[in-house]
């Protein structure tokens, strides 16, 4: 992409940055080093993300352009301008992202014995499954739904696929007609099927329009074509007085509303009938720049690859995941429980290569201990079938005090923690559904159980959510303790969420939205007071997203104090690094990879004696004024140098690390020679306990 126009600005747009990321990512779905199933499983990750920006950051632009409000972006393009170039460089992407699937992944998967067909390539037997599949499966599922002059325009699904089928009466003068098909999602989006060695997964739409005159009998049919939506996901609720009152009631009506928002994308087949194409402008209120059309023969809608990717026969394509190492910190644990482990030593586990398990068993042991007087969490995200939440079920019907603080404003994820919440009040819970117009993100979990004639607290907190499915595939960093300085902490912390309560700072936790920038910013300027007076100074931090313009501010001051800065940013990054008498000593790398890069640390040095934190913060202008979040710091030496060796192995990458220029484009890092390679997905699996003893930041 050429974004020279946009680069006089000393920071870079979010939203460029955005699809920079993504172009990342479909980086992976091009590496024919992977397996065939792992690239279509990145093509499927990229669609999902391209949608999911669409719903969020298309849509709150135009909740800025819909209300005529102003909007100036990091580029300093106003709205409408900025709207026109995000677009179009989305419809490039979208074209190159279809034509690629056609051209370098279909092919392949052909050779694997998989093919993505239509129904007339199969043999009869299969046609006649197909045709007694649709007869008495889809058939009586589908609805077409006429628009016309008697006939209101229905509400259009998003992110479904749909048909418009334009008709007339036969031998008639009759007007066109339009009638919409949607395709239900609790139908397979492929009819499997075998013959001999060979794997056929025929489309749904496919079957539809084969048999789509069933339908529109005794009517001529014009066109057909196949189509999507997008529509607008983001929504604010409105601050009130009464808004503890009616939160959840607004959280629902929110919800029902995102179901009829504005549409923000349409992609459709390249047949399109030009009227029917002119009716869906006209009527959705969008022009050519939200139209995306399908090159021939594409597919639409990359994330029903999963099915293909799980199907049983061919799973064995698929590599096979490490299995999690032990921890450093919960060697000879054989004989003790896990409350004895943490009574004796502060246990840091980095997932994926250390199992999430043991946080799985202190809440198990919690819900089934007699001596366990209470369970307080916060959850945002958990998995479908949450071994967390049935841990939490069980301490509440074992007699447990149990508060959860269920972040029901999770984006996407709102109705699924609604139905948990209420499943966990029924249970007997205290359940809190967010703090006001603030989204609870802290990874924060406190135990607090009898132990002879006191009583002993346990905490857990985390980079991640409490979900044990992503815990396999995001890297998190956790930390289990029964430290009173850390207990203490939580302890208040709940406290503060969970009642009225305005804390005295906190000695091992920095929290937003009141302290966090400001702790950040000081800590920023002590290294620089370091490096005016001619001593080291150095910053490292690693986040997934950096657009705060308070802190980039901060860091282009410390780079020109000469303040060495290794930023490690995953996704967005609004800081230009590089800039002559700006962030000449500033670098920026983003690894993408195996795993989703999802821990967080910030480390600065502090003349040798080093400051670190973790916890569940970026450095965003939401994570420090409109979220809960929580940063704590890492006091043990050991576990000090286990954070420093992440960091470390994170500069050394040369196999997933692309580099951010000025310009604002990323460069892929080369392995020079190909000797030293290394690859941090493959050596944490090696990491030994010598190797984080050495650790020393580059």
């Amino acid at each position: 992409m050429d974004f020279k126009k946009l680069i006089k600005s000393d920071f870079i747009s979010r939203d460029i940055s955005w699809l920079h990321f993504n172009n990342r990512v479909f980086d992976q779905a091009k590496n024919t080093n992977r397996n065939i199933l792992e690239r279509l499983k990145f093509l499927s990750i990229v669609s999902s993300n391209f949608d999911e920006f669409f719903e969020v950051r298309i849509g709150s632009l135009y909740n800025y352009i819909d209300n005529n409000k102003k909007r100036i972006d990091y580029s300093g393009l106003r709205e409408i301008p900025f709207k026109e170039f995000l677009l179009k460089e989305c419809k490039s992407f979208f074209k190159i992202k279809n034509n690629f699937f056609i051209k370098n992944i279909l092919p392949v998967l052909n050779k694997e014995s998989i093919f993505i067909s239509s129904v007339d390539s199969l043999n009869n037997k299969a046609k006649n499954k197909i045709k007694k599949y649709f007869k008495n499966t889809i058939f009586p599922m589908l609805t077409p739904m006429v628009y016309d002059n008697l006939h209101s325009f229905p509400i259009l699904m998003n992110k479904i696929l749909i048909f418009g089928v334009v008709t007339k009466t036969k031998n008639s003068i009759d007007k066109k007609k339009i009638s919409f098909i949607q395709i239900p999602q609790n139908l397979p989006r492929f009819f499997e099927c075998k013959i001999d060695d060979k794997f056929f997964f025929i489309p749904i739409e496919k079957i539809i329009k084969k048999y789509i005159n069933k339908f529109f009998r005794n009517v001529e049919i014009i066109s057909i074509c196949l189509f999507r939506l997008i529509r607008n996901g983001d929504f604010t609720l409105e601050e009130s007085e009464d808004i503890e009152i009616n939160f959840l009631e607004e959280l629902k009506q929110k919800l029902k509303d995102r179901k009829s928002s504005r549409v923000v994308r349409i992609e459709i087949e390249s047949d399109v009938d030009k009227w029917l194409l002119s009716k869906l402008k006209s009527i959705l209120k969008i022009d050519d720049y939200n139209i995306m059309i399908l090159p021939n023969n594409g597919f639409m809608d990359f994330t029903s690859f999963t099915q293909i990717i799980n199907y049983n026969e061919i799973s064995d394509l698929l590599p096979i995941l490490p299995k999690p190492i032990g921890s450093f910190d919960m060697e000879g644990s054989k004989h003790k429980n896990i409350f004895q482990l943490i009574s004796e030593k502060d246990i840091f586990l980095h997932h994926p290569y250390n199992s999430f398990n043991p946080v799985i068993d202190l809440l198990n042991l919690a819900a089934e201990d007699p001596d366990v007087l209470s369970i307080k969490i916060t959850l945002y995200r958990t998995a479908k079938k949450s071994r967390v939440i049935d841990a939490l079920l069980k301490a509440a019907e074992n007699g447990k005090n149990v508060s959860v603080l269920f972040e029901v404003k999770a984006r996407f994820d709102e109705e699924n923690n609604i139905k948990n919440g209420f499943k966990l009040e029924k249970a007997g819970c205290y359940v809190i559904y967010g703090i006001g117009t603030l989204k609870t993100h802290t990874k924060l979990l406190l135990i607090v159980r009898r132990e002879g004639h006191k009583v002993k607290n346990y905490a857990h907190l985390g980079t991640g959510n409490y979900n044990e499915t992503t815990s396999r595939l995001y890297t998190d960093l956790g930390l289990m303790t029964s430290n009173k300085k850390y207990t203490k902490d939580a302890l208040e912390f709940f406290n503060v969420i969970t009642g009225h309560s305005i804390p005295d700072e906190y000695e091992n936790l920095i929290t937003a939205p009141f302290y966090m920038r400001n702790k950040i910013l000081s800590l920023i300027e002590n290294e620089i007071s370091n490096s005016l007076a001619g001593k080291d100074a150095k910053i490292c931090i690693k986040i997934n997203s950096l657009q705060d313009k308070h802190i980039i501010e901060k860091l282009y001051t410390a780079s020109n104090a000469g303040v060495k800065i290794f930023l490690i940013v995953r996704g967005i990054c609004c800081l230009r690094p590089n800039r002559k008498n700006l962030s000449e000593n500033i670098a920026v790398i983003s690894i993408i990879g195996d795993y989703l890069e999802h821990s967080r640390l910030y480390y600065f040095h502090n003349l040798g004696d080093s400051i670190i934190y973790s916890g569940s913060a970026d450095v965003m202008i939401r994570s420090f004024e409109r979220r809960i979040e929580a940063l704590f710091k890492i006091n043990d030496d050991f576990i000090k140098k286990q954070a420093i060796t992440i960091l470390n192995f994170n500069l050394k990458d040369n196999c997933n690390t692309y580099v951010l220029n000025e310009d604002g484009n990323y460069l892929k890092k080369e392995i020079k020679p190909p000797s030293d390679k290394f690859n941090i997905f493959e050596e944490f699996f090696k990491l030994t306990k010598n190797q984080v003893e050495d650790s020393i930041l580059i």
